[in-house]
């Protein structure tokens, strides 16, 4: 099979479980192809492959299909061991409890941010968004504050090669506007967006190191809701995530006293 076929079997297979996670029932050939804008045999080829490695199957009625359980069980134990979701959750989930708003834990990527984990709000109108969105970093709060970790030379560098395109009416798409952006957040420690990703959405991101490597969080939620709670929410995003940096640092050092205390072994001679 040559690559390119590979790459979209792939992005095939994957398109047809989000099908299903979207529509929540069982799928005939035809409403799955339809829905995947794929040929009716190219569907079914996939399908049949998926059925023989246990991934999906056929029922009698009307000959609909439906995803085992298999994939999910794969996903759970994947979720399960991701170091930097069991050491960072917990913090989205305190801004949550703390502000009711959603709270995003994102990752540079390139030129974009990928979520890594995102707990909605409790409030009934919230920002949403899922694990594996990627936004500009440009345009996005995570984006700045991880922007913001780069040297101010280096920063300067890495924002004349990002495509600076308009997301909304809002985005700023002028690099000296972007830098000046970018400085004046990293002297207050905290980064905002107001309607330049998701018009009428507003973030604020700080950043927090896991294993030598800086991550964003924040907190998004309507504007006027943002607006109204600004300082509380800095406040509260700010606790939050100095805690867990001063976790890390102190465990850090723990660590190196051991090692520094620990008796070093004698080579041992052949």
């Amino acid at each position: 099979m040559k690559t390119e076929d590979s790459v979209r079997t792939a992005a095939r297979t994957i398109e047809l479980f989000t099908v299903f996670a979207a529509m929540r029932t069982p799928l005939t050939l035809s409403e799955l192809s339809q829905r995947m804008e794929i040929p009716v045999s190219s569907c079914h080829a996939l399908l049949r492959t998926l059925e023989a490695l246990g991934y999906v199957y056929f029922l009698n009625e009307r000959k609909k299909i439906y995803p085992t359980k298999r994939l999910a069980i794969i996903a759970q134990a994947i979720s399960a061991h991701d170091a930097v979701l069991e050491h960072l959750s917990p913090i989205l989930r305190r801004l949550v409890d703390q502000s009711g708003e959603t709270a995003i834990l994102g990752k540079r990527q390139g030129t974009h941010v990928i979520y890594l984990d995102v707990i909605e709000g409790t409030h009934t109108v919230r920002y949403a968004a899922v694990p594996g969105d990627k936004k500009p970093l440009h345009s996005s709060a995570v984006g700045k504050a991880l922007l913001g970790c780069l040297s101010e030379r280096n920063r300067i560098g890495e924002l004349e090669r990002l495509p600076l395109e308009r997301v909304t009416d809002r985005t700023i798409t002028n690099v000296q506007a972007l830098d000046l952006d970018i400085a004046t957040s990293c002297a207050r420690g905290y980064f905002v967006t107001r309607g330049e990703n998701v018009p009428d959405v507003m973030a604020i991101a700080t950043t927090c190191i896991e294993s030598g490597e800086p991550y964003g969080i924040a907190i998004a939620g309507p504007t006027t809701r943002l607006e109204r709670h600004f300082d509380r929410y800095v406040a509260i995003l700010l606790e939050a995530t100095m805690l867990r940096n001063s976790t890390t640092r102190t465990g850090s050092l723990a660590t190196k006293k051991v090692r520094a205390a620990a008796p070093r072994s004698n080579p041992v001679e052949n």
